[in-house]
This record gives C-alpha cells, sequence and structure tokens, in this order.
C-alpha cells in the first residue's frame, strides 16, 4: 500500500523531516520526504497499513517540540512504485495550499550551549552554534521551501565535518540548515566607529569588556543591530540618551542568568519560565529592594525590561566580565526600523556608537526583539516580534475570505487572515517616515509569499489620512479588491472577543487615540460587540485638548481644559508657566483658546491619566509614547486609594471633570502616590461599572478589556475585581498585544467574518 501525504503549519525549519525518516525507517516504510513551496511537508510512503497508520500516530504523538501541525491530509494508493529505501530527497517548488508558515527564530538550546562550553567540542567558543532545534529561522529566510539555498546561509558552504552532521540521521543536525563550525560558518569581527578592524583574537568576549571599561558597542544579531552599553555607569548612559534622541524612554537589558537577574528585579515563577523558554522575549520586571543598576536604564519607572542571552554570541560577551546587565536597546534611528546591514550601520551609528561588532551573515527579514508583562500569571503582551512572529493565532471561526490588515499608525503590525489562522507580523513601528512604510511594504509581500495566499479584502482604520490607510486604497486597487475601513476600538475589542473565541462581549476599550464614527477622539471607550458589528454603549466625558495634539506632548494643557469646566484657572496656570516650553506666553495662548471655546475633545482615558500625571507634579513632558500615564502607575503602586470616590455617570457616560477637580483640591492634604492610586481606582471602577450595567441589561457573559491602558496593572486589577464580583467573566490580552500592535488581526477579524 502506499500513502500519499501532506501536512501543514509550522513543519519547515523545525526538523520535521528528519523526524519523519527516522519514524518511517523505525516502521518499516519506505518512500520520500520533502519540503514544498507552499512551507507544507510532502510524505510518500509504501508498505503495510498498519505500519503507515502507526507512522501517523508517531507523527502526532512525537512531533519535534517546535512544530505546529494544521492539517494532514492522507490519499491511500493500491499501486506501489517500488521504493527502495525511504529518503530525503530535494525540495519541491510546488505551491498548492495556503496557511503554513516558517517558524519565528529561536532562542540557543541548552545542549548547543553545552557544547558551546565544550573545550573538545568542535564548536568550543563558536557563536553561531545551532542545530534543528535551535537558531534564527524568519529572519534568515529570503523565500521557500525552507532549505539552505533560500536562507542568508546559502553564501556559507558545509565543510566536511558539517556535511557528515548534516547527512546523519542520528546526528542532532540531521538536516539542520544552519549547521556550520569556525571552519565554514559566519566570522565576528571587533571595528571601530570609523569602520577598521581591530584585530584581536577574541572579538566578542573583547566586546564585552569595552562595555564594561564603559564604551558603547553596536552589535549585530540575528534580527537586527543592538547598541549596547553599560549598565552600572552613568557616562555612556548619558551619551547614549544624547545622541540617541532619548531624553527618558526606558532601555531594553540582557543578563546573563536568572541569579543575576535576582539580583536586582523581582521576579515570580511565570517570569523566569518565560525568560528561560525558546522565545526568550523582553520581560518587564519589577524592580527589587537592591536595584543596583544605574537610575539612567529606566527612568522614574518601577519596571526594568530584562532579557537573557539568546545566541551564543550573546552568551559568550559576559564570560570574561562582571556587568550584572548590558543596555541592548534596538539600533534604529529616530522613527527609523532597526538596522540590519553593516554598512548600514556604519553610516548611520558611527556617532552614536565607539565600536562595532559585527558578522558576516545576512539579515533577511529585521525583527525586534518581543516585549511582555506579567500581571501576576497571566501575560500581557506589549510587542510580538522575535520568538512569536510569524506564529499564526489559531481561531474557532473560519473567516469568510482571505484578509491583509495593515493595522494602524502606532506600533504597526500587518496581519494575514486565512481559513482560521491569523498570521501577524512582526513589529514594524510607527509608520512616520518611508523607511519604516518601505519596512511595511517588505515585510507584508514576505509573509504573503511565506503564507502563499491571495487576498480578497484589504482592512485598514477608520483615520482618513492614516498613511496605512492610503497604504491599503494601493493594495486594494492593485490587487482589484474591495478595502474596508474598521474603528479602531471596534478593532481592539474584536480581537480580544476572537482571542478568547466568545461570540460578543462588552469591551473597555481605552487608549490615547482612536479616530471615533462621529470624527472625534475616541479613547476611552465601552463596546459591545459581536462577530458582525459593534455599537458604542459608553465612553469617557469629552475632554478639551488645548492645541490639539500638543496636548499629548505636553499634558499640563489637559489638566488645563479639564479645570477650566468648574474652576477659574488663570491663577493656577500662570503659577505652573515655568512648566511649559514658551513660559507665560504659552500660558497666555491656552487661556485665550479655552476663554473662545473653540478647542477640539478627546474621551481618551490616555489624555486624562496624563492630565493627573501633570496635576501631580509626576511627568510635564511626554518624551515617548505612554510615559506621564506609565510613571503615574509606578508612583501609585506605592499609595492607597484614599479619596474612594464614587463613580458619577451621566446616561451611560463617566465624569472625569470631577475626578481631576477633586485631585487638585485634595493635593495639599493627600499624598501624591495616594492622589496617584486613587484616580486610577476612579477610572476603573467606572468603567467596570458602566460595562456591568450594559452586560446585565443586553445578558453577555464577557468583559473584555484592551487598548494601551490595559497593560496597566492596577486599573485592569481593579476592572477585574468589579466585573467578577458581579458574577461575569473577565477577558484580557495574552496572544496578541493588547496596544496597537494588535489592531491589525482585530481589523483582519472584522473583515474576514464580513460576508462578501
Amino acid at each position: 500500500m502506499r500513502a500519499e501525504i501532506k501536512v501543514s503549519g509550522i513543519v519547515q525549519g523545525v526538523g520535521f523531516r528528519p523526524f519523519i525518516y527516522r519514524i518511517a525507517v523505525k516502521n518499516g516504510l519506505k518512500g520520500y520526504v520533502r519540503n514544498r513551496g507552499d512551507a507544507v511537508v510532502e510524505i510518500v510512503v509504501e508498505g503495510t497499513k498498519n505500519s503507515i497508520n502507526q507512522l501517523l500516530k508517531d507523527l502526532e504523538a512525537e512531533k519535534p517540540p517546535l512544530t505546529r501541525i494544521y492539517k494532514i491530509t492522507t490519499d491511500y494508493k493500491t499501486e506501489e512504485k517500488g521504493f527502495s529505501k525511504f529518503s530525503i530527497i530535494k525540495s519541491s517548488g510546488e505551491t498548492e495550499l495556503a496557511g503554513s508558515v516558517i517558524p519565528p527564530d529561536v532562542s540557543i538550546c541548552d545542549n548547543c550551549l553545552q557544547e558551546l562550553r565544550d573545550p573538545v567540542d568542535r564548536r568550543f567558543n563558536y557563536f553561531f552554534i545551532t542545530c534543528t532545534d535551535c537558531g534564527p529561522r524568519y529572519t534568515i529566510i529570503n523565500g521557500l521551501p525552507y532549505d539552505r539555498p533560500n536562507t542568508t546561509m546559502n553564501e556559507f558552504k558545509m565543510c566536511s565535518f558539517c556535511q557528515s552532521e548534516y547527512e546523519d540521521p542520528a546526528n542532532r543536525r540531521f538536516h539542520a540548515q544552519t549547521v556550520a563550525c569556525p571552519v565554514c560558518g559566519p566570522k565576528a569581527h571587533l571595528a571601530s566607529n570609523n569602520a577598521e578592524l581591530i584585530d584581536c583574537e577574541d572579538p566578542i568576549r573583547e566586546a564585552g569588556k569595552l562595555l564594561e571599561e564603559g564604551y558603547v558597542v553596536a552589535i549585530k544579531g540575528n534580527g537586527g543591530f543592538h547598541v549596547s552599553a553599560s549598565t552600572t555607569r552613568t557616562e555612556p548612559l548619558m551619551k547614549l540618551r544624547r545622541v540617541k534622541h532619548r531624553k527618558n524612554k526606558p532601555f531594553a537589558i540582557m543578563s546573563p542568568n536568572l541569579d543575576t537577574v535576582r539580583s536586582f528585579a523581582e521576579m515570580n515563577p511565570c517570569e523566569a519560565e518565560l525568560l528561560t523558554s525558546y522565545r526568550k522575549p523582553i520581560v518587564l520586571l519589577k524592580k527589587g529592594s537592591n536595584y543596583c543598576l544605574s537610575e539612567l536604564v529606566s527612568p522614574e519607572l518601577h519596571t526594568v525590561g530584562v532579557m537573557l542571552p539568546y545566541t551564543g554570541l550573546h552568551a559568550m560577551l559576559f564570560d570574561e566580565v562582571k556587568e550584572p546587565a548590558f543596555v541592548m536597546t534596538s539600533a534604529n534611528p529616530p522613527s527609523e526600523p532597526i538596522v540590519t546591514d553593516n554598512t548600514e550601520a556604519i553610516k548611520k551609528l558611527n556617532s552614536t556608537v565607539d565600536y562595532f561588532l559585527l558578522h558576516n551573515r545576512g539579515i533577511a527579514q529585521r525583527c525586534d526583539d518581543s516585549v511582555v508583562r506579567f500581571h501576576g500569571k497571566n501575560p500581557c503582551l506589549i510587542r510580538r516580534s522575535r520568538g512569536y512572529a510569524p506564529e499564526p493565532i489559531q481561531m474557532k471561526h473560519a473567516a469568510e475570505c482571505c484578509v491583509l490588515a495593515v493595522g494602524g499608525e502606532l506600533n504597526v503590525t500587518s496581519c494575514i487572515l486565512t481559513g482560521d489562522k491569523a498570521f501577524i507580523s512582526q513589529h514594524i513601528g510607527d509608520v512616520e517616515n518611508l523607511e519604516t512604510l518601505l519596512f511595511m511594504k517588505k515585510s507584508i509581500q514576505h509573509l504573503t509569499k511565506l503564507t502563499n495566499c491571495n487576498f480578497e479584502v484589504v482592512a485598514c482604520d477608520l483615520h482618513p489620512k492614516f498613511t496605512t490607510t492610503k497604504l491599503a486604497y494601493e493594495l486594494g486597487n492593485r490587487l482589484n479588491c474591495p478595502v474596508v475601513q474598521i474603528q479602531h476600538h471596534h478593532a481592539h475589542a474584536a480581537a480580544l472577543m476572537t482571542e478568547w473565541n466568545v461570540e460578543e462581549v462588552v469591551g473597555v476599550v481605552c487608549d490615547g487615540y482612536g479616530y471615533g464614527q462621529d470624527g472625534t477622539a475616541w479613547g476611552g471607550e465601552v463596546l459591545y460587540c459581536n462577530r458582525e458589528d459593534f455599537k458604542r454603549v459608553g465612553h469617557l466625558e469629552a475632554q478639551p485638548m488645548v492645541g490639539g495634539d500638543l496636548a499629548t506632548y505636553n499634558p499640563l494643557r489637559m489638566a488645563a481644559g479639564i479645570l477650566h469646566k468648574k474652576m477659574d484657572i488663570t491663577e493656577w496656570l500662570t503659577s505652573m508657566s515655568g512648566k511649559f516650553p514658551h513660559g507665560k506666553n504659552e500660558v497666555e495662548v491656552v487661556l485665550k483658546q479655552l476663554d473662545k471655546g473653540s478647542v477640539p475633545e478627546t474621551t481618551s482615558c490616555g489624555r486624562v491619566l496624563d492630565a493627573i500625571s501633570a496635576l501631580l507634579g509626576i511627568c510635564y513632558e511626554r518624551t515617548y509614547e505612554g510615559e506621564p500615564a506609565m510613571k503615574l502607575e509606578s508612583v501609585a503602586l506605592r499609595g492607597e486609594d484614599k479619596l474612594n470616590l464614587s463613580p458619577v455617570l451621566n446616561e451611560n457616560v463617566l465624569d472625569t471633570t470631577v475626578l481631576v477637580h477633586k485631585i487638585l483640591k485634595n493635593r495639599d492634604k493627600v499624598t501624591v502616590a495616594d492622589l496617584a492610586c486613587s484616580a486610577q481606582s476612579y477610572l476603573a471602577r467606572g468603567l467596570a461599572q458602566l460595562a456591568v450595567e450594559v452586560a446585565e441589561r443586553l445578558k453577555v457573559k464577557h468583559i473584555g478589556f484592551s487598548g494601551g491602558v490595559a497593560c496597566n496593572e492596577h486599573i485592569a486589577a481593579a476592572i477585574r475585581k468589579t466585573v467578577k464580583n458581579a458574577g461575569l467573566k473577565f477577558l484580557v490580552h495574552n496572544k496578541i498585544p493588547a496596544g496597537d500592535g494588535g489592531t491589525s488581526f482585530g481589523q483582519a477579524v472584522v473583515a474576514g467574518y464580513q460576508k462578501r
């Protein structure tokens, strides 16, 4: 009997063909296995029916750990071709099926790490040590099938030793496409900031010593460059902030192991497990009582973003130094994507760094580090990229059509929806300039090729002037398919609903900005959402944004606009003139605009949090997205809800003027920490009460929390408490970002579930 088997999913680049070879031989079967151009693995076997059935059982039960099987089709034939043995044969370019994909990058495994440290091993001290279970995947692939000629390893011809391992079924590197050694693989070297090569025997460990001595080094990784520096010295951190124009934004850091991390941060078992997983993202940890790093690493925040080494190169950096951690921040000029090319890095970063640690393997796909925060045991993704993308989100219902969604304007990702799977791209960033837009277009093109999809709909944000909206219409015209515009907060709620496979949800969606159906700025919304549509059923009070977008950067403008509703703010605002960029002149302009009354309004929760942060003297200037609210949260953790304000609701609108006014009146009576905590508690209780009332009226069982504010642990916990006390189920994200990095998924879902 002959069986022709096709396996779709994440089955290329995970050691699946060598696995099939072993179980086929074990079961006495003959035939072949090969990769195909649609990321499917094709298996043809001949033997007894019992042997074939056992292979199919083994295939499911014993598959390699990184394998994800979505579908297996088996076609039985009575005639046999008379194969003499079982083989892994040359891959086929055939493309028939859609929805398979290669895996994300995988961090160095324990076996490779052990070999890296073994003086008698051929790969002792070899930075690019990998095997079938670990190493770069998504960042090295140029095309399918996943074979060495289609990766950036193509230029490195295997030596006889590596070739022998590659061809040995008993070896861990049997058909490992990234197999290499010091003789035949990529090489690392150290260079000055003017690109002069530095002759040294051990460039990686020398780079570690330079970092410890206070120099700034650009380090080439798997998906792009990091800029690295000491975490205990002030001078390099000040330089880094100055040249990167990052006044206060926190830096991610890398530490050698969990024991070292515990010396400066708190860590629960869930955080430790993720830090050491094959994904190895940046995890936001609470600073410990014995925090010993410079305050310039994460200024005025209670958290620090930590990751562990995920390549051999990273592990070697720490071998001969005593530093507890190094800064590892993405190397990119402001508003541009992460740098990937050696020549480009030297051109763009030579004034930023003192040295370059380079290697000569190309990067096919740039990919930033992922960022995760835990709320207790629940992971809250802030950025979904390396280690996660492009692994799909599995859904309960298949979409009506194949959709490409292009996200919003900030923290952009794209998403391809086909059948019951959604493939979300790596983090793209803020689509503000040509370089990032080109990166986005290339990433869409690449993910489309990998998934073998033909789009029937393009989805985007409702905002008519977003760069991504214009891109969506360009793509729609080129592909001759319709464009569907999805309201921003609807996309958030739909993403959460679909992530949890529920049919309807009352969603509390809070963030900084979303273009509303009425043309105004939304951002503190309570929505009823099902698979067909949504309805706005409640929101925060609309508040004036004096100066429009200027109010997002100078939150005292928001505070002034809110307070102006209930009091004469002239004296107070004049006393705060020193906190405005243009002093008294700016104060006079703000007062005139408020008196005229021609000021745009917003229901944004983020803007209310910003206003309170400024009012309490915590943050007067936003130098990075979310800064005032994040610093407010850090202060609030030290306080209690001393005001205990009851939510003031007016026809499904939560009054926020009364909150801000109360904060001002109590500044001299209650500590800043207690007022910060009280403010967050009021907003959480009010929004939760609104959502519960709507859910009970509509008989909806699930209440969800989405949007960037859902990353705030205190607000999320307070809403959860109210919802659970009402006997309802509370949903938050744990597979996709709560912020704008998840909106492309929501857009795709809404468009995909609408019948054509």
